[in-house]
């Protein structure tokens, strides 16, 4: 069975502490006792740590040795056009299970009245949440979450492969559109359209800034569907397959 692994701020002469939420599901849900082992990260690298003593909200470990960290895949962009929070907040959990890199917030024409002004109320939950999906799926590193955007500083993102989600018919899918030589150094940036598509205007502006256009197929997706579907594609593309991602 493996080992539960906790995020913690930063290791320091092979010590550290764990407080807040997760020190207390250790201490008061684990009943964590001294001389248990765990896996730690402090976001660059992971550890096998001992816990050398233990608080109410405080656990403190003593670092026992580096463990290797998983293999690069690929690095993805998320480029998530502003959606109610509910849905939003799913795609943090799922986009973070899956492996994605950054998550970006993008105000369009179509985002609803009132939710930019909200982000920056909303961070410290997005963050949580990001912490607990990349405990629960075993991640080295966190993704980053970045503060919203407006639509026309999105299209400025200088990753290698840039990808646009249409639901209007002419698209190349998804799939078909990835490069057929693919490396682990490579990084993707995926847009996702607002619940009501995009306006005409942006469009437009997508296509000026040379992104590919592509599809999921015919049907039309939630917002959140449709990031996670495409973001599911593109991560099992970069998988090694045959030695053959370099």
């Amino acid at each position: 069975m493996a080992r539960r692994r906790f995020f913690v701020p930063r290791v320091r002469d092979g010590r550290t502490v764990l407080e807040g939420d997760d020190a207390r599901h250790l201490t008061r849900v684990l009943r964590v006792e001294t001389g248990q082992r765990y896996e730690i990260s402090d976001g660059e690298r992971v550890y096998l740590a001992e816990v050398a003593a233990t608080r109410k909200e405080f656990v403190e470990f003593t670092v026992l040795e580096d463990m290797p960290s998983a293999p690069a895949v690929v690095r993805v962009a998320l480029l998530m056009a502003l959606i109610k929070f509910d849905h939003f907040e799913l795609l943090i959990e799922k986009a973070t299970e899956l492996g994605v890199a950054e998550i970006v917030p993008v105000i369009t024409t179509r985002t609803e009245m009132g939710l930019e002004k909200a982000v920056p109320k909303r961070m410290e939950r997005w963050e949580r949440i990001a912490v607990e999906a990349s405990q629960q799926s075993r991640r080295d590193r966190l993704p980053q979450l970045r503060h919203a955007v407006q639509f026309g500083e999105a299209l400025k993102n200088q990753c290698r492969y840039r990808y646009w989600l249409d639901e209007d018919p002419g698209g190349t899918p998804l799939l078909s559109a990835l490069p057929p030589e693919r490396h682990v150094e490579d990084e993707v940036a995926l847009l996702i359209g607002p619940e009501g598509g995009w306006t005409p205007s942006e469009r437009e502006a997508v296509l000026r800034h040379e992104w590919t256009r592509v599809t999921l197929g015919p049907q039309i997706l939630r917002a959140e569907t449709a990031a996670i579907a495409s973001l599911a594609i593109v991560m099992a593309a970069w998988l090694p397959r045959d030695n053959k991602i370099t």
